[in-house]
Order: structure tokens, then sequence, then C-alpha cells
């Protein structure tokens, strides 16, 4: 559970004021446990930048009581930044060079707001592909959210995302494929997940590149996936990370930019989000909005009251079966990403987990 703070990063106060652990460097340096340093590449546009961060942070944090986490931020380039933005990265991250040279753990990889299909249009595709290719030679799990699994499966496949009709957005009930792969044990095999995006990797494309499909929803498609050996690449198609208001907010921002002529048609409600004693009275409240162009009617307050979160608990734990499976076969060295005797090519074959 405790994150280390070992600089100044503006996420651990908010967090500890939040009444989560957070160790001083001091404090963690005194007590006799290995640490665990996870990157965490944040490709998300400047609005979401320091929530998603918070985010994830707040995930690992929570998901081991234990065990010394030291996160460690960085961006690439390619991702359009506002000054503010790019002032925060440059005060609070690392570069890559720097994680090159300190070496990792594990790396989380963010989603990203990308408008084109083809992931290979976009600035921050080659960049990406550098720091996969660097990741899979040097750190131990590389796990993926939403786009940046597209963007794994396109440079490591040449698998394409399809387009979606229709954005997806809600929460989907998922199921769990196998309760007794290393990332699915112990989680309820029926369980919900935030999903939000325009485009989709198919079960057809994951399963012919020999990955595993772990959880899906009949719905939604694919939640989670890895490589065959159930840990070297770990792909979210949904947002485990999100709180519970995340998906209010993007449905906000999205009504906002179809009401200044952004966006060409109504953006989707969330599906399975509001509960239904307020559906109806959600319902007519957009109703009004759109009518009026007068958003300042969304209160987001007395909504979020109708809003369950019913995700985290299995996130938690999904990740904390992550987390668990890192540091079994993790080396002390963070620039090798095995400890001796285990076979990269299938790391979890002869451990326990």
């Amino acid at each position: 559970m405790p994150l280390v703070a070992y600089k100044n990063i503006p996420s651990f106060t908010r967090l500890q004021q939040d009444g989560h652990l957070i160790l001083s460097e001091d404090r963690a340096l005194r007590q006799d446990y290995r640490g665990l340093h996870i990157g965490l590449l944040n490709m998300m546009p400047d609005a979401a930048l320091e929530v998603t961060e918070r985010q994830f942070f707040r995930l690992i944090g929570r998901s081991d009581r234990i065990v010394q986490f030291y996160m460690h931020p960085f961006s690439i380039p390619g991702i359009e930044r506002s000054s503010e933005a790019q002032s925060y990265i440059d005060q609070y991250y690392e570069s890559f060079e720097d994680i090159k040279k300190i070496g990792l753990d594990a790396l989380i990889i963010t989603g990203a707001n990308v408008a084109s299909a083809d992931l290979k249009e976009s600035g921050f595709f080659e960049p990406f592909q550098d720091v996969l290719d660097w990741a899979f030679k040097n750190v131990t799990s590389v796990l993926c959210s939403c786009i940046s699994t597209h963007a794994a499966m396109l440079a490591l496949y040449n698998e394409s995302r399809t387009p979606l009709t229709q954005k997806l957005f809600g929460v989907y009930e998922q199921r769990v494929n196998d309760a007794l792969k290393p990332l699915t044990r112990g989680i309820n095999t029926c369980f919900h997940a935030p999903h939000s995006r325009h485009n989709m990797i198919t079960r057809e494309q994951f399963l012919k590149n020999n990955m595993l499909v772990l959880a899906e929803s009949q719905d939604a498609g694919v939640h989670l996936a890895s490589s065959a050996d159930g840990l070297r690449l770990v792909c979210f198609q949904g947002h485990p990370e999100y709180d519970r208001v995340s998906l209010l907010k993007e449905f906000k921002r999205d009504m906002n930019g179809y009401l200044n002529k952004a966006l060409d048609t109504r953006p989707a409600l969330p599906q399975n989000y509001i509960n239904a004693a307020y559906a109806d009275k959600f319902l007519a409240l957009v109703d009004r909005i759109y009518q009026t162009s007068d958003l300042s009617l969304f209160n987001e307050d007395l909504i979020q009251q109708y809003i369950d979160n019913t995700w985290q608990d299995t996130a938690r734990s999904i990740i904390q079966n992550w987390v668990g499976a890192v540091y079994q076969v993790t080396g002390f060295d963070r620039h090798q990403p095995f400890m001796d005797k285990i076979d990269p090519e299938n790391p979890l074959a002869t451990v326990l987990i």
C-alpha cells in the first residue's frame, strides 16, 4: 500500500489528504522492505493529465499493504501540450532518458486522446514504439490501458483497431473466462468496468496473436487480455483506474463540445451508469440543457449522488495480482527484468502466485 514520496509531486499531497498512506523517503528507507519501481507513461491530454496520474497512483497504492511503491511518471514527444501542462511535466516528471538510466520493475501506459483511427498518423506513435521496444527488453511487465492497448497491438502485431459506429461509453458487465490465471485468480467472476472509446481491438485479433482473453463483455468486447505467459504484456480496453465521476465529467465535456460546435452529433449517453432512481430526471436534464444551451444546469454534485462505483474492488484485485506476480519474478537489479533462473518466455511457470 505505501506510496513513497521520494519527490515533490503534488499528487502525493492530494492523495494523503484523501486518507491514503504516503511514506516519506526517509521513513521508507528505515523500513526493511523491498520497493517496486513502476513507471507511468502518461499520454493523457492536458485536462486529464494530473487526474489520470492520481488515479493510477491510487490504484497501485491500494493494491498491497506491504510493498513500497516508487512511481516514476514520464511523458513522450508527439502529444500537443499547453505551456502550463508542459511546465508541470518539466517540473515533476522524469524524462525517458532518465527512466532508462534508473530502470523499472514494471511499466503502466495510459490512454491518450487521438482523433484518427489510424494510430500511425498520430505524433506519439513512434516515441511510443521506442518506449515499448525498450520495455520488453528491460522491464518485467507492461500494462496498457485503452488506446495504449490499441497502440501496442499495432506496434507488436500490426493489428489495426476497428472504428465503432458510436462511442462505447458507460459501465458494462464483464465475465472472467479463466478464474485460474494469475491475473484473474480470486476476483469476482462477474464484475463491472468503465469503457470509453471510439474504436476496438476484437477478441479474434487478440486470440490470433496467441494472447489470453481473460475478461470480456457481451456489449463492450474484451476488457482484459494478456500475453500467453500471463505477465509480460497486460492489456485493458476499459478503464480500471476511473473514479466514480470520471464518466460524468467526460460526458459534461462532450456536451460542452457539442454545444460549442466542436462535435457534430450529440454525445452518447453513459450506459448503465446513472442509478434507475434518477435516470428519467437525468434524461430530462440533458434534454433541457440542449434546448437552452445552458451547461450551468449540469449539477455534478447532485448527479453523482446517483452513481455507484461498481468496479473499483475488482480493479484493485486485478492490480494486486499483477503487482504480486511482478514482485515474485523481478530482480533487485532494475536493469534486469527477471531474477536468476526465471524463464523470460514463461516467467510464472515455476512461481506460486
